[in-house]
């Protein structure tokens, strides 16, 4: 999985669209990363950018932006309403997938440091970066802001993590706070009333902050405070939320308004749920729910999956599927039309395929028909795999919601969610065999006029040989796999799918059978035979042990058929 993070760094320029498009132009220069939003603001004189990619991509994107802020900003010049400490205010890594806050938060620091020492931009750590507790809050470490740097600078309690004596560059650029957080989510849960005090009323019920204490616990009575005259507070029921309730005249509706903070504490189902818990209680019913912005692949998932258990349906279904499933379940798309394909984050960011998967099956058959040399066998083989480990997959989601088996749907499921694992491997494979055979015609095509040119080709071509004759080898490993799948599902399936799960198997072997023949002409190509004899005799094994599942598989398939 590739790991992608997000980054919104705030720089103290929010009115000089000159500046601002420099700024953003800098980070842009990266290619690899996408930039998704810039909002200035004019009164708070600041600019929000937000972009994402891969880690490295957009750890140089970061540095190059906060290089050109510190260019074109000086903060000796700088004033406007929202607090800030440097050109570049705060730069905060947020983990979208693949990758774990704290491997941001490491990523972070060593980001805060390259500021440090290639540009001389001191650096605070903060939130799940910070090196002391009392540092994971931003406000700390940007306490008495940019006028203040100079004596904090020289207080050993307060000096910036990495940072030494106040001088010019200090002077003009400020500090930057460098940071990582979990990815905030916004989102509107849509209330069927006009009532705004309706809607604030459950928002306090639930926000992580909660309510003020009353007398009585009314909503009017006198204010509690203990006993060093504080004001008392009664927490909500949610875990690093905080929200409000409004009104929207576009709508016509109240919400409760919610940024989650900790998706990891609170993810955006159990919001859901409770704010629809919270709002029955209060005689309100939510209608639906509207996500303000972007959201990660894995809020979806993880809500798709959710509600997939809570009706005990299988979870071994495709990633579109799922995603279907949370939308409707949280009605997502009452508003207004929700696409995937529009504010899932890694859909954005992902690279177009052109790829042989992405054909329809006829252009896939008719481009296999022509006169080019690929996509050949061992393309063929892995969608022949793919197609066994499909049908055994079918074979145990029709099962899982077979009638009289309800009690039995997570036993169905956890071998369609392998099933479903298998395929996906097996795709990849079936453009991964064609690239293998591309290496190789590469190759071929080298300069060999001089020694050193022929000695260059004849090692390159050796390496590709070498993978394409791993390639297929990966195939029959993968294909393997689907065949236990269609045993076990011809031995406890669904027995009117029985044929389905004996065609998984000889479409499992099929591929197998065929990806071995690729192995072993690719093996014979190399000039070397040491790398060659496991390859082969892996893949006999392979084969042997595939003949035997299939036999199992059909004398199961023929027991229901006779039966």
């Amino acid at each position: 999985m590739k790991q992608i993070i997000e980054c919104v760094p705030n720089f103290s320029e929010g009115r000089d669209k000159f500046v601002i498009d420099a700024i953003v132009a800098a980070i842009s220069s990266v290619k690899e990363v996408q930039v998704l939003d810039v909002d200035p603001g004019e009164a708070t004189n600041r600019t929000v950018v937000t972009f994402v990619g891969e880690v490295e991509p957009v750890l140089e994107a970061a540095f190059l932006g906060a290089r050109k802020a510190q260019e074109l900003i000086d903060m000796r010049l700088h004033h406007g309403a929202h607090p800030r400490s440097g050109a570049t205010d705060v730069l905060p890594l947020i983990p979208v997938s693949g990758i774990s806050l704290e491997e941001c938060a490491v990523l972070a620091r060593g980001l805060a440091e390259r500021l440090y020492k290639e540009l001389g931009i001191p650096c605070y750590c903060y939130e799940a970066a910070a090196f002391t507790p009392e540092r994971k809050n931003l406000a700390v470490c940007r306490e008495g802001e940019y006028e203040a740097l100079r004596d904090k600078m020289a207080d050993p309690l307060r000096k910036p993590d990495f940072g030494g004596a106040y001088d010019q560059v200090a002077e003009r650029s400020g500090a930057t706070n460098v940071g990582a957080r979990n990815f905030l989510v916004a989102v509107n849960f849509n209330l069927n009333t006009t009532s705004t005090r309706r809607a604030m009323a459950v928002a306090f019920d639930v926000r992580e902050k909660g309510r003020k204490a009353r007398e009585g616990g009314s909503l009017t009575g006198k204010l509690l405070k203990d006993a060093d005259g504080q004001q008392i507070w009664i927490p909500g029921t949610l875990k690093g939320c905080k929200a409000i309730g409004w009104y929207i005249d576009e709508y016509g509706i109240a919400q409760v308004s919610m940024n989650i903070t900790d998706i990891d504490a609170t993810p955006l189902h159990v919001a859901f749920d409770e704010v629809c818990r919270a709002a029955a209680a209060r005689g309100l019913r939510v209608t639906g729910a509207e996500i303000v912005g972007l959201v990660p692949k894995k809020v979806l998932i993880e809500a798709g999956r959710y509600y997939l258990e809570k009706q005990g349906r299988s979870l071994g279904i495709s990633e579109q599927e799922i995603i279907k499933i949370a939308v409707k379940s949280m009605s997502l798309d009452d508003l207004k039309p929700f696409n995937p394909k529009e504010k899932v984050i890694e859909y954005l960011i992902e690279t177009p395929r052109k790829g042989l998967v992405d054909l329809s099956l006829e252009g896939f058959v008719r481009e296999t028909a022509s006169e080019s040399a690929a996509p050949g066998g061992g393309s063929v083989s892995a969608a022949m795999g793919a197609f066994g480990a499909a049908l055994a997959t079918m074979v145990a989601n029709l099962s899982a919601h077979k009638r009289g088996w309800d009690d039995r749907w997570k036993e169905f499921s956890d071998v369609a969610e392998k099933g479903q694992a298998i395929l996906d491997e097996l795709l990849a494979l079936v453009d991964e065999d064609t690239e293998a055979f591309n290496r190789i015609m590469d190759c071929i095509s080298m300069p060999k006029a001089t020694p050193e040119e022929k000695a260059a080709r004849d090692e390159a071509l050796e390496q590709a040989t070498l993978y394409a004759a791993t390639v297929p080898l990966k195939t029959m490993e993968a294909a393997l796999k689907a065949l236990p799948l269609a045993l076990e599902m011809a031995q406890k399936g669904n027995p009117a799918s029985a044929s389905d799960a004996g065609v998984a198997a000889l479409a499992a072997v099929a591929g197998i059978r065929g990806a071995a023949l690729n192995v072993r002409i690719n093996a014979v190509g190399l000039k070397d035979k040491t790398p060659a004899e496991p390859l082969l005799s892996r893949a006999g094994e392979i084969v042997t042990e595939a003949l035997a599942l299939q036999e199992e598989v059909i004398a199961e398939v023929n027991r229901h058929i006779n039966t």
